[in-house]
């Protein structure tokens, strides 16, 4: 046993150092850390210390349970925070705003016609006797049902009540956004910014109302600003990756959710949602099936996100299916359900329905706050189109031809538009920047860029394109719009052979008449120089191919002047 020490006992300096501090609530809240206040609340419910004075701790169990239901509701957990509330007023001394507290919760949960009972019952005595925050509350909350509501005179009615106070001017803001009115929402929140420079938030909405309008260079610049003080912000950073995928692709607007998507806790559910919902854009519809059709309540976009994948997969059933019980209230509804109604009147020949589509793309086009956005302009090119008044089609889509350079469907209607107005050089060099090999067999593109090919006088083009789909279902459709455009523009040799295709196929004697006609025709062309006489050989060996009388005479009249001009014709 040893019974001395080489080296005196010190006090190890660990053993009593202080144990660090728990942070207070009110860190947490600054912090946004809504999730740490929530620990906390939790952990001071659970400890249940008893006060020396009841009422003391009466009033303690109210503050922190107001301040969880308040956590709650800021994380998006509005049912949480709905049951927190309902034990509150239970509690005696419970706040008159309490009742207000849960009307909102029950309007961010889609309970609109409780949420208003709500607020007529406990808080419109507030609004008539009193002018304090409780009252202002309500007011707004009545505002915004109104509009959900879409009842216009109630709406007007609150609206007078709206004082020039932050709160109030806010939620007029948020109405005017609402309504598609985003010029309007960026002047307040301007405005508001001009006084209250702190209020970084305000950047978001700034630049989500030019987002809306199609400015996603400005919209990224103005949030940049409340980025770099919240770099980790749910709604800021998914609005960045929106303005990547507009103005580059997926992959970029990917890239920037990727980070958010590891960031975020299972707790806040609409975050995860939102991301999982803007994933399935960035990837051109990859898994919709599996994540859109439970989103379609949740996040407004996700129907419209739906109906867009059946469009882009040719399920017009079902994206009328989707849509039909709709009553559009947006631009992009009202435009969403043009297409799908258009969509319908040209697949299966209802003219009722393209008359919807009409007008629906014109109450957009011609709306104040649409006209001179790019969709705005776009559905005014589409009610023209389907008016068939082209010259009018080229004047809204010439205004916006540098926002599409390499979009095909924007191509493809251009080319459409100008080639029916007759200008088919400009048509042709539209039809050739299509990529998208869906539309380059679609009969409509090959018939049009045929057309273009005869007209700017260059036909072997228009047969080749024949022979790449000479084993379609459209072959013979384009067969017949090759020999008789070439027919009118005196293309005699590429419409004989042509004739004699579509003779052989179906026994109709109008292609033997123009077989004959072009026939004859290109003979003449031959005589005059302006095809050589080699072509004769193969002419005659078309006009063989034929089982009608009139036939010799005409190879016999061939042959003499071959005879006297010495070509060969065997």
């Amino acid at each position: 046993m040893l019974l001395s020490r080489a080296k005196a006992a010190g006090k190890d300096k660990h053993a009593f150092q202080k144990k660090e501090k728990i942070p207070k609530l009110e860190v947490f809240i600054n912090g946004r850390d809504y999730t740490g206040a929530i620990k906390i609340l939790e952990a001071a419910k659970a400890t249940d210390v008893k006060h020396p004075d009841q009422k003391s701790a009466n009033k303690e169990l109210l503050k922190n349970s107001m301040w969880l239901a308040y956590c709650h509701f800021h994380l998006g957990n509005y049912q949480d925070a709905l049951d927190e509330y309902t034990k509150i007023i239970k509690v005696d001394q419970c706040p008159l705003a309490v009742h207000i507290y849960i009307a909102c919760c029950m309007f961010f949960l889609g309970q609109y016609n409780e949420a208003k009972e709500k607020c007529e019952k406990e808080g419109m005595p507030a609004i008539k006797d009193s002018h304090g925050e409780t009252s202002k509350l309500c007011n707004r909350l009545m505002f915004h049902l109104s509009h959900k509501f879409n009842d216009e005179k109630e709406l007007m009615s609150y609206h007078k009540n709206l004082q020039d106070v932050v709160e109030d001017q806010l939620s007029l803001a948020s109405i005017h956004y609402l309504r598609s009115h985003y010029q309007e929402a960026i002047d307040i929140y301007k405005r508001i910014l001009l006084d209250n420079r702190d209020y970084l938030a305000l950047n978001v909405y700034v630049a989500l109302c030019y987002y809306k309008l199609d400015y996603y260079d400005v919209s990224q610049e103005v949030l940049g600003v409340y980025l770099q003080h919240h770099p980790d912000s749910t709604v800021a950073v998914n609005l960045k990756a929106c303005n990547h995928y507009k103005l580059y692709n997926g992959k970029a607007a990917e890239a920037e959710l990727k980070g958010l998507s590891e960031m975020c806790s299972d707790s806040f559910k609409f975050a995860s949602d939102l991301i999982k919902h803007n994933l399935v854009v960035f990837r051109a519809g990859e898994g919709a099936l599996q994540v859109l059709p439970p989103l379609v309540d949740v996040i407004p976009e996700a129907r419209l996100n739906l109906v867009i994948y059946h469009l882009r997969n040719d399920d017009i059933q079902e994206a009328y299916k989707v849509f039909k019980d709709v009553s559009p209230s947006t631009p992009q509804e009202y435009i969403l359900k043009g297409v799908v109604n258009a969509t319908i009147g040209q697949e299966q020949g209802l003219t009722d329905h393209i008359k919807i589509a009409q007008q629906y793309f014109q109450l957009v086009g011609g709306s104040a706050s649409e006209c001179d956005t790019i969709p705005g302009r776009q559905c005014m090119a589409s009610c023209f189109f389907l008016l068939k008044n082209f010259d009018d089609v080229l004047i809204y889509l010439n205004s916006i031809k540098s926002y599409f350079y390499n979009d095909d469907a924007f191509n493809f209607n251009f080319g459409q538009a100008k080639a029916a107005t007759g200008n088919f050089k400009e048509a042709e060099e539209a039809f050739l920047m299509v990529r998208n090999e869906r539309l380059k067999v679609d009969y409509v593109y090959l018939g049009w860029l045929a057309k273009c090919y005869i007209m700017n006088k260059k036909p072997r083009l228009a047969w080749e394109l024949y022979l790449k789909q000479e084993n379609s279902v459209d072959s013979f459709s384009l067969l017949q719009l090759i020999a008789n455009d070439c027919y009118k523009m005196g293309q005699f040799y590429y419409s004989c052979k042509a004739f004699d295709v579509l003779e052989r196929l179906d026994s109709n004697p109008e292609y033997w008449e123009g077989k004959r006609g072009a026939g004859i025709g290109l003979f003449q062309q031959i005589i005059a120089g302006h095809e050589p006489r080699e072509t004769l050989r193969e002419l005659v060996a078309l006009l063989r191919n034929t089982g009608n009388s009139q036939v010799e005479f005409i190879l016999g009249i061939i042959k003499n002047w071959a005879k006297e001009n010495r070509v060969s014709v065997t």
